[in-house]
């Protein structure tokens, strides 16, 4: 089993000024093999494999005008270009967009494997470098001299952070946890970010909206700088860290609420929602954004499957808010303006998103017991158990 330990690291100004060129040499190999493929796939119309882009790096290397590329390690670049060889296999299978040139604004990284870079005594020695990198570790349950890394990568945030990922193959996984025979539904929305089957409701923090106030002052103060002077520079790096502190908050918050919830129960239901679509719309987009539901949802699969829980995901078309949950009935239409609605087939006053959550647990169940696959990843145009198998769900079964 892999798992990764990411820790904040202090370079020296000579590591970092190592790291920088790396980046630098990074990011001109990737954009200038994906060019030469691109010009290479329109010219001759065919797909160039990992091993060409292996050896024009090398011509690339040799051609008298990039004899920089010496300087610095040449694991990163081999691992950019497989990076990029991933990319594209990701993009024709139909799991990931395009792969676009790097910038160099924002994150910078570079990934070295075992053979540039050395992991003694708890302590890492990266290639070029005579020196081991300072950082932090926030494990005190485990000894850093213990673990045995297979890869390393180093990254610099925008704000100016320094950071390193030590992904570690562990022999054995983590413990199961305790068996808790509780299980729940996750309606998930907006006004609150998560209503439970059980009634309770999780708020939404509104990280970004808390600190959009300064987010516009300081963009504001960085826009009347002159474009290229140190003082824009500065302002740029005030935005970062900005928007870091959300982003930072936002995880917090995320990791939170999965872990609990994964903690205490031994079946989670949500639903498959259709995040990239709902941002499409713009009165919207900023506020799902800013909920970070994708990201939820990936932390509830890893840390189900690491805790031995379960975690289904049911249709995004399943009516969950229309159905009553004690009786079992359809409502025709249901506005969005409408919170709470009283069943006309049993008489059963609802909250709508408690009701929805109630009815998401419900169809999880269903599914979990006869053992159909309702978690999708990716797209989710193809339909799921739950909706083939529509009418059991909706005739319903009182939900304790």
């Amino acid at each position: 089993m892999r798992t990764a330990y990411k820790v904040r690291v202090y370079p020296t100004a000579e590591q970092a000024a190592v790291l920088n060129r790396t980046f630098g040499c990074v990011r001109l190999v990737w954009n200038t093999v994906l060019a030469w493929r691109q010009a290479r796939y329109r010219a001759e119309g065919v797909r160039t494999s990992y091993a060409q882009t292996d050896r024009y790096l090398t011509e690339l290397k040799r051609d008298g005008g990039h004899d920089f590329l010496y300087e610095v390690s040449s694991v990163p670049l081999q691992q950019a270009l497989r990076h990029q060889h991933t990319a594209f296999a990701n993009f024709f299978a139909g799991r990931a967009r395009y792969p676009r040139y790097k910038s160099r604004h924002g994150r910078q990284s570079a990934t070295y494997t075992r053979s540039a870079f050395r992991w003694r005594d708890g302590r890492l020695f990266l290639a070029k470098m005579d020196e081991p990198i300072a950082f932090v570790w926030s494990w005190p349950e485990v000894d850093p001299a213990t673990i045995n890394p297979a890869t390393v990568t180093v990254s610099r945030d925008s704000d100016g952070r320094w950071y390193v990922s030590l992904a570690v193959e562990a022999e054995t996984g983590p413990e199961p946890l305790p068996v808790t025979d509780v299980d729940v539904g996750v309606d998930l929305g907006v006004s609150d970010f998560a209503v439970l089957s059980t009634g309770e409701k999780i708020p939404n923090p509104r990280h970004l909206e808390r600190k959009a106030r300064n987010l516009a002052r300081y963009q504001r103060r960085m826009t009347r700088k002159q474009r290229g002077s140190s003082n824009r520079a500065k302002a740029k790096a005030r935005v970062a860290r900005a928007h870091t502190k959300v982003r930072d908050a936002r995880a917090d918050f995320l990791h939170r609420t999965s872990t609990r919830l994964v903690r205490d129960h031994d079946l989670i239901v949500i639903e498959d929602l259709n995040v990239t679509g709902m941002v499409r719309n713009r009165s919207l987009a900023r506020v799902i954004s800013d909920c970070g539901w994708g990201e939820f949802r990936r932390q509830l699969g890893y840390k189900t499957a690491r805790a031995g829980r379960r975690l289904v995901v049911i249709d995004r078309w399943f009516p969950s808010s229309k159905t009553c949950s004690a009786c079992g009935h359809l409502l025709a239409t249901l506005s969005l303006s409408t919170r709470h609605w009283t069943c006309p087939g049993c008489g059963t006053r609802h909250d709508r998103d408690v009701n929805a959550a109630k009815n998401i647990l419900a169809a999880g169940r269903a599914v979990s017991a006869c053992g159909a696959d309702v978690s999708p990843q990716g797209s989710s145009l193809r339909r799921s158990a739950v909706k083939q198998e529509a009418q059991p769900a909706r005739a319903g079964s009182p939900v304790p």
